[in-house]
């Protein structure tokens, strides 16, 4: 694919931002390739997505950047420029359940995800030969149930020494400390069924097999200190029967998950999400 500077903004909303924006690129030679923007009329806030081909730029992204900063001072822009050229670094975590994991590395593996996975981290051993076929190392971290903390510092300096960009939860089965939370704030993304908080707990499915649901569903999320209730980035659902047992839920539910999960990454990898507050914009 052709390289290109991905310029994401948002700012309190006034007139002039388009054409300000639009100018800058236009007057350097820039050639746009894309462009998504949205106001919030129940903020006032505005929020901008450009892709712009690099090789019509005379700059490097750090050059771009300097250029772009004074527009963005007058705006009071929250911003930031990224390079198609240099694919974010991601680290995945599991447990036992391996279908949105197995899904991922499949996807990355057939070119799907533009990033690099630089390493899975597990709290259980069990998925080691999945991941390393893939030729991405393992880490296995075992939990004492009684003293949590040296996985999590271990965990910590992992994600730190491989630069990590964003942090998939791939079904780990454990709740972060709030300093990691606070840390990678809008870069950790995990993956739960929709039933919460209705059927919380152990076997979601069996409760909601019991109840009669119709519909079943997954949310992606960014994760934050409250456990569930980051931004929302993406949601699906699939209808159901009183036919479907409660082992064919589980399974209708895992599709989803995965799909639900495989969506959200690609749109952060992407640079097409927004956060505003406990909200996304997301421009897919």
């Amino acid at each position: 694919m052709e390289r290109r500077f991905r310029l994401v903004l948002a700012c309190p909303d006034r007139v002039g931002i388009v054409a300000m924006v639009s100018n800058f690129i236009s007057s350097h030679g820039g050639s746009i390739s894309d462009a998504n923007q949205h106001s919030d009329t129940t903020t006032g806030w505005f929020f901008m997505r450009v892709e712009i081909r690099a090789s019509t730029l005379p700059f490097s992204i750090d050059e771009l950047k300097e250029a772009f900063s004074p527009i963005a001072k007058s705006f009071n822009m929250e911003w930031d420029i990224s390079d198609s050229a240099s694919p974010k670094k991601v680290v995945l975590m599991a447990s036992k359940e391996s279908h949105c994991l197995a899904d991922l590395l499949y996807r990355y593996h057939e070119g799907e995800l533009d990033c690099e996975i630089v390493c899975v981290i597990s709290n259980h051993d069990d998925l080691r030969s999945m991941v390393e076929w893939h030729k991405i190392p393992y880490h296995h971290i075992s939990v004492d149930k009684e003293n949590k903390q040296p996985h999590f510092d271990e965990v910590n300096r992992l994600i730190r020494e491989y630069e990590t960009d964003v942090v998939v939860l791939a079904r780990y089965m454990q709740i972060l400390p709030e300093a990691i939370c606070c840390d990678y704030s809008h870069r950790i993304i995990n993956i739960h069924h929709s039933f919460l908080p209705s059927f919380a707990g152990a076997k979601p499915y069996h409760q909601a097999h019991d109840r009669g649901v119709k519909l079943i569903g997954a949310t992606c999320h960014y994760v934050t200190q409250e456990l569930d209730a980051g931004p929302i980035i993406d949601q699906d659902v699939i209808r159901i029967s009183h036919r479907d047992l409660p082992e064919d839920m589980v399974r209708l539910g895992r599709d989803v998950e995965k799909t639900v999960l495989s969506r959200g990454l690609r749109w952060h990898l992407e640079d097409k999400i927004l956060v505003q507050g406990n909200k996304t914009v997301v421009f897919n």
